[in-house]
């Protein structure tokens, strides 16, 4: 459009009806690539006006942003399909990789045979000896003419003058005294029901004498129950001969005398060589 022309100049001109009909053929004549023919003057001049060509334009460019949406949309649709078949392919290789290598992880290679170590003398553990069985110790084989019951009362006699740390000389004084007294028996007394209750191996009825040493428990020995036990009967008379002064230097049956008071003091030394026999099978 000319400055100096006026807009509704200009379309007033314009308004022919060859000029839609002009339009649609230029328009599919371009649309379909061929050459142009020389436009009349009518169209020449509807298209020189400005309104014309800006809706040429438009139409032109939504035309070519249609064709160009449909074919980038195209073109986009199929890069999708494509890097969703590389994708699933990819997927499928991973997984046959990833289950290849599970297997490989699962079969573990054969282990080498280990040497067998032998452990050393000092790591094996030695059994902790087992304690004998605690067995009766085995009675005395008689000695000096006694029998097994003489010879056993005489142990027990011996083991309480050990026991006391009485020396050797004390261990023949009381055997020689209990052989005198009553023949290494453990006597009860007639005169003493209380003392046939215990257990005795003669009976006797001197007084109240009773038991190995003939003790009476009316001068203060000790109970009837008590003397009747060959192993107290013998720790009172060793208590009494430890009370005698000097009495290691008293033969044998003084020593005895000094403390039985015997109305027989030399009935004693009688005894000594048995006894010293005795005692020496004993200690």
């Amino acid at each position: 459009m000319h400055p100096d022309d006026t807009f509704d100049q200009k379309t007033t001109e314009t308004r022919p009806d060859t000029r839609s009909a002009d339009a649609a053929s230029a328009e599919r004549t371009i649309g379909r690539h061929r050459t142009p023919e020389a436009p009349s003057r009518g169209r020449r001049t509807l298209l020189a006006s400005t309104p014309v060509r800006i809706a040429l334009a438009a139409g032109v460019t939504c035309c070519l942003g249609v064709v160009a949406f449909t074919g980038t949309r195209g073109i986009a649709d199929n890069d999708r399909t494509q890097v969703a078949e590389a994708v699933a392919d990819r997927a499928v290789t991973d997984e046959r990789a990833s289950r290849s290598l599970d297997r490989a992880a699962a079969s573990p290679a054969p282990a080498s045979p280990s040497p067998t170590v032998k452990p050393s003398p000092s790591a094996t553990k030695k059994k902790a000896p087992t304690k004998p069985k605690p067995t009766k110790p085995a009675r005395p084989r008689p000695v000096a003419g006694l029998t097994q019951m003489q010879m056993d009362n005489a142990k027990i006699i011996v083991d309480v003058g050990v026991g006391m740390k009485m020396p050797r000389r004390a261990l023949v004084v009381a055997i020689a005294t209990a052989m005198q007294e009553s023949t290494l028996l453990n006597y009860a007394n007639g005169g003493v029901p209380e003392s046939q209750n215990y257990p005795h191996q003669a009976t006797g009825w001197d007084h109240d004498s009773v038991g190995l040493f003939q003790q009476r428990p009316s001068s203060g020995w000790g109970t009837v129950a008590q003397l009747m036990r060959p192993a107290y009967a013998a720790r009172a008379f060793y208590t009494a001969l430890r009370e005698i002064p000097g009495w290691q230097e008293m033969s044998i049956a003084g020593a005895a005398q000094a403390v039985q008071v015997s109305a027989f003091p030399d009935a004693y030394a009688q005894h000594e060589v048995r006894a010293t026999t005795i005692v020496a099978a004993l200690t």
